[in-house]
């Protein structure tokens, strides 16, 4: 079994690979492919998916109904959605490493939802910013 599992790695690493995949591999520091990674690329997908649910949920809900309750909550609103989004983006990029680790044939696709999640963030991350330096 070992040895079927190292012969797949193996042609899977020797197979001819476009330029696209050759750069995302360097920009990702994949260099070969794990059979064992599929079933933890999914697993980091929930997980980063999750966490930005919860980013979402606090950031949308909770918070702007919490902060005419308690007054200090608009303080720390900013901090936990910068820290929320920090770790929504370390867990994508675990994700998307993950499903190229592994040479899953959705990486592409995922890759760009990915690319479009990180802009989101991107953008409640400056929000989030912003509204702390102003606070400050």
């Amino acid at each position: 079994m070992a040895v079927e599992t190292a012969a797949a790695v193996q042609t899977s690493d020797t197979r001819e690979r476009s330029a696209a995949d050759r750069f995302m591999r360097r920009l990702l520091r994949v260099n070969a492919t794990d059979t064992k990674a599929i079933g933890d690329a999914h697993k980091a997908f929930r997980y980063s998916l999750v966490i930005s649910g919860i980013r979402c949920l606090i950031s949308y809900v909770l918070i702007p109904i919490l902060v005419p309750v308690l007054a200090f909550a608009g303080v720390l609103a900013a901090p936990i959605g910068i820290a929320l989004c920090v770790i929504a983006v370390v867990n994508g990029i675990v994700s998307v490493r993950r499903f190229w680790i592994s040479d899953h044939r959705s990486r592409w696709m995922y890759t760009w939802f990915m690319a479009i999640v990180f802009a989101i963030l991107a953008v409640a991350l400056y929000a989030d910013i912003a509204r702390w330096v102003a606070g400050a």
